[in-house]
């Protein structure tokens, strides 16, 4: 993840050995609580941007995982630092390292995008930035030992359709920011969720599926509300005043994904992280170590995560002309205390209003309303080299309209494999 390389305090905050077997599930508890977020204040901010890699002379075939390695194998050091991973799907994902600020943040993603994005055209390929594969159905081209499991536990869960599609067809700008000083955390994570309506409802792009418009202007979010709310809804428990014990008892509650046996072997059947620690069910025909334990953290997927750091993962994927606007407005919602005491009045009465967000989106009056006073608040505080991004999604907000709106036109007009050809050929990632 982007902040991996930024906890110097880590060994402290986990001074367990890997390899110790955990008591019972009150020692697992103990420990998540313990290491959920760090103290400190509030300075880095890293980015995490995914594209859908196609074929501009042929959008239906999903390229292979061969044709995608090949590609970022011949890549130079990026400029910004970033690393390029591939999703399950073939989806390939820039990692920025943390910036100091979000602008930093911005202006190195946006250097490796270029880099990145001309590769692939020297190539034939183009990425994509949308927040759900219009096009394919499907398919996973990653052979990772990790993703086959995965695959194999949605398989043969209730999540099985949505976990596929979330696999292999969604895409993200994920915003990753310090958690700040303890004292300010509940209040920190309760804004984070509460932002997370109102955010979709300004910033979706994903208003097809599998070659059809689904009728939701962010499926993205509409595939992650159908997956299992055990490991894909939000943390915040009834009050959110602890953020540790509420991230504590969700993990503990989510079953079990997948155990090392050496490699990743799925759990086909509803085992509660609890269970195992507590030696009701042996998997592995062992009792869970601290290092099952953090794996298990990364197979858990709410909207807001805390890796000692915040995770913030509810927006859709955008081209070049959105998402530097709609990160800077995220990050300075949370970040500047003036901004962030607004917006959390702004967005209070639509702060839970998920499934409406990415369904409606700023059609919803209560949204557009909390959307136009958190991107005029942000506005205000954009630099110069930001005004003209952070005037266009104001002007969208004004006009209801969200990025997927631009593409949805395009489709209408020139049909949906034709569209699709062009965001891929294009160099600014999008429209």
């Amino acid at each position: 993840m982007t902040f991996a390389a930024m906890t110097s305090a880590d060994s402290q905050l986990h001074p367990r050995a890997p390899g110790a077997e955990l008591a019972d599930s009150s020692s697992a508890a103990a420990y998540i609580a313990d290491g959920c977020l760090a103290d400190g204040p509030l300075e880095r901010v890293g980015l995490e941007v995914e594209a859908h890699c196609h074929d501009p002379a042929d959008p239906l075939r999903r390229p292979g995982w061969e044709e995608i390695t090949g590609v970022i194998g011949s890549l130079p050091a990026l400029p910004g630092g970033s690393r390029v991973t591939v999703e399950p799907g073939g989806a390939v994902e820039l990692s920025g390292p943390p910036a100091g600020g979000v602008l930093s943040a911005i202006h190195g993603m946006a250097r490796d995008q270029s880099v990145l994005r001309s590769a692939f055209a020297d190539a034939g390929l183009g990425l994509v930035y949308l927040g759900a594969d219009p096009l394919r159905p499907p398919k996973r081209v990653n052979p990772g030992a990790r993703y086959a499991a995965m695959e194999e536990f949605f398989a043969t869960s209730r999540s099985g359709e949505a976990g596929a599609s979330m696999m292999t067809s969604t895409a993200s700008v994920q915003v990753n920011v310090d958690a700040g000083p303890r004292d300010g955390w509940a209040a920190r994570v309760r804004l984070a969720h509460a932002l997370g309506p109102t955010m979709i409802a300004m910033t979706a792009n994903s208003p097809m599926l599998g070659g059809e418009f689904t009728g939701w202007v962010s499926t993205r979010q509409r595939v992650w509300g159908r997956m299992d709310s055990a490991r894909c809804g939000p943390i915040l428990g009834a009050s959110g005043d602890d953020p540790g014990t509420d991230w504590a008892r969700y993990a503990l509650k989510a079953p079990v994904m997948m155990v090392n046996d050496p490699e990743p072997a799925a759990v086909t059947h509803w085992v509660p992280f609890a269970d195992w620690a507590d030696g009701r069910v042996p998997l592995g025909g062992r009792r869970p170590t601290v290092a099952d334990l953090e794996y298990h953290l990364t197979t858990l997927f709410p909207p807001v995560r805390p890796r000692h750091w915040l995770e913030i993962r509810y927006l859709d994927s955008a081209p070049d002309a959105f998402w530097p606007a709609m990160v800077f407005t995220l990050v300075t919602l949370l970040d500047d205390p003036v901004a962030a005491d607004i917006a959390a009045e702004a967005v209070a009465p639509v702060a839970t209003a998920w499934d409406v967000a990415a369904r409606a989106g700023l059609r919803d009056r209560r949204l557009h309303a909390a959307a136009a006073r958190c991107v005029a608040v942000a506005a205000e505080r954009a630099p110069a080299d930001l005004a003209d991004a952070m005037q266009r999604l104001a002007r969208n907000v004004d006009q209801g309209r969200c990025p997927g709106d631009d593409f949805s036109d395009e489709v209408i007009e020139h049909g949906i494999a034709a569209t699709v050809s062009q965001a891929a050929r294009c160099p600014q990632g999008g429209l």
